[in-house]
């Protein structure tokens, strides 16, 4: 604190003193102009504390509040005495201020106690403030605060603590809330801010819903549902009423209710409600997806060659479902129908069904068919074409697969070859290669568990020519030869057409042309040309004969020829 006052010529000394609040001084330190020494009054508080300089310039270390005084330079002369006062002021920046005694939570529409913001270690008093999400908090919506100091005897410093009542709403979910403190200082007003404290916020629930696991369009039979219900307040419901399809009585559970291994008949409507509030419901629609397949017949099924086998797979489900058809582990594009079977019919059938919409819906049964057969021979012979030897065929069919037997009646005779083809769709072949120098008899031998069947074939030697008979015909060639027999009585029937309605055609010539069959003795024009359209139509007429015929012919043929394998098959 410098002395404000200009030194006289006449200087004897200088001092400093300040004043008690009853006015009373309190001298603290001396200075003498002529010795220049210094001298430092017995002040207790001031102890060394204090430095006076040459020009009377005062300074106190580790200020302190009680330094808060009015101090007086004085200077003295023989004939006078000079003072100049110096009020000190002293400043203390507050701590940052603290929310504390927060509430761990807040209710809608009701007064609470927010918390306590404290600012400490102040001085001279300090102001606080409320804010809302930054903005100043207004007493007009719903705020009360209410101030508190404690000034710290041994220091003087303030701590002033503020609290806040207040009603919250929904709003103020997720909302910060801070404070802050006003103090003054050697240059001016300061403020310093407290961090954000946010709020769980209580409300009650308005609103109920419902939920299910696993999603609602893919329960099927055998799962297990459980329902989830959920109040949007805050805390949320513990306890709800759940009512199942049927049942108009709740049942109480915490917010969720398990179905174990539901049955379609659980299809329904499902709600729940809280306790205390039944008026506040939430409802959902459950479909319990099922399938149901039945086959018959189905396992294993035996049946015999030609006998009929209707086959049938139902489905009952609770939407469309796809069904696919397997034979022996390959897609079939229609379902098998028997109406006469064969051995080729023989395998493992799956009728197999799902809906798409539902994983893991699906079923399946098969059906395991065999087709059983008595042996069935035919026999046939082949001369080889440099006429060294004979290749004489046993054709059997069966089921189970008939064992073949060969038998040689004769003498001269020598097996030079044997051969067996691949059983397939019922049937094989033996084949062996003889050089007989006499005639005769090969007995084809075929059994399996459902009969035993013999057939003979006489051979002549070697060196007799004879007729070769053809080899059976195969299931692909007869299906060939069926197609040849289509189209040969199309193209018949065709031509009976054609000269059906050349007939007409001549029959209405004739009628226009006013013939008569009456002899006409005369011979015109007109005359020789209804006899050359007589002769044309004749002409006409045995074209057609003979394409008719040939094509009967051919169809007779055949006919025979089909026969012929029947009679040989039976």
């Amino acid at each position: 604190m410098p002395c404000r006052l200009e030194v006289p010529q006449t200087l004897m000394f200088g001092k400093w003193k300040y004043e008690k609040p009853d006015g009373s001084p309190v001298f603290i330190a001396f200075r003498s102009s002529t010795r220049k020494n210094v001298q430092y009054d017995e002040v207790p508080e001031y102890k060394d504390r204090l430095s006076l300089s040459e020009n009377y310039t005062l300074s106190i270390s580790h200020a302190r509040i009680s330094d808060e005084k009015r101090f007086v330079c004085m200077l003295v002369t023989e004939d006078n005495v000079f003072e100049a006062p110096t009020v000190v002021k002293v400043f203390k920046q507050p701590l940052k201020p603290e929310i504390v005694n927060k509430a761990q939570f807040l209710e809608t529409e009701q007064l609470k106690k927010l918390g306590d913001c404290v600012s400490k270690d102040s001085y001279p008093d300090v102001n606080i403030t409320w804010y809302r999400n930054g903005r100043t908090l207004d007493p007009s919506e719903g705020v009360i605060t209410t101030l508190q100091r404690q000034v710290d005897p041994a220091t003087q410093l303030s701590t002033v603590t503020s609290s806040l009542v207040y009603k919250t709403t929904k709003n103020d979910i997720k909302i910060p809330f801070t404070c802050s403190v006003t103090y003054y200082g050697p240059s001016g007003q300061k403020t310093i801010h407290s961090d954000q404290a946010f709020f769980d916020i209580y409300y009650p629930t308005e609103k109920v819903t419902i939920q299910v696991l696993p999603p609602k369009n893919a329960i099927k039979e055998g799962d297990n549902i459980t329902l989830k219900c959920l109040g949007n307040g805050n805390p949320p419901p513990e306890e709800f009423l759940f009512y199942l399809p049927g049942q108009p009585e709740g049942i109480r559970s915490s917010n969720t209710y398990i179905l174990t291994d539901v049955r379609r008949n659980a299809t329904g409507d499902y709600k729940c409600s809280l306790t205390d509030e039944k008026s506040m419901i939430a409802s959902t629609t459950i479909t319990v997806h099922y399938l149901d397949l039945s086959l018959n017949p189905s396992g294993e099924v035996t049946k015999q060659i030609g006998d009929a086998l209707p086959v049938t797979c139902t489905i009952s489900s609770s939407r469309n479902a796809t069904v696919v058809w397997l034979k022996d582990n390959t897609k079939l594009r229609s379902r098998p129908s028997f109406s006469s079977l064969q051995y080729q019919d023989a395998g493992n059938y799956v009728c197999e069904t799902n809906l798409q919409e539902v994983e893991g819906l699906k079923k399946r049964e098969s059906l395991t068919l065999i087709v059983e057969g008595k042996p069935q021979i035919k026999m046939t012979k082949k001369t080889d074409p440099n006429g060294l030897s004979k290749t004489i065929t046993c054709h059997v069919e069966g089921f189970p697969k008939p064992a073949v037997q060969w038998t040689i009646t004769g003498s001269g005779s020598v097996i030079n070859q044997t051969e067996e083809s691949p059983y397939i769709n019922g049937r094989y072949y033996s084949k062996i290669i003889i050089s007989p120098e006499e005639n005769v008899t090969l007995t084809c031998t075929a059994e399996n568990q459902l009969e035993r069947t013999v057939n003979s074939l006489n051979v002549s030697a070697i060196s007799i020519p004879e007729q070769d008979e053809a080899d059976d015909i195969s299931d692909e060639n007869k299906e060939k030869v069926n197609d040849q027999a289509k189209l040969i009585v199309g193209i018949v029937v065709g031509l009976l057409l054609a000269a059906l309605v050349a007939g007409v055609v001549y029959w209405l010539y004739m009628k226009k042309s006013n013939y008569s069959p009456k002899p006409c003795p005369q011979r015109d024009i007109n005359g020789k040309s209804e006899k050359a359209a007589a002769q044309k139509f004749q002409t006409h007429l045995r074209t057609a004969s003979k394409h008719v015929n040939k094509d009967l012919g051919n169809m007779e043929e055949n006919k025979k020829l089909e026969e012929n394998n029947h009679k040989t098959e039976a």
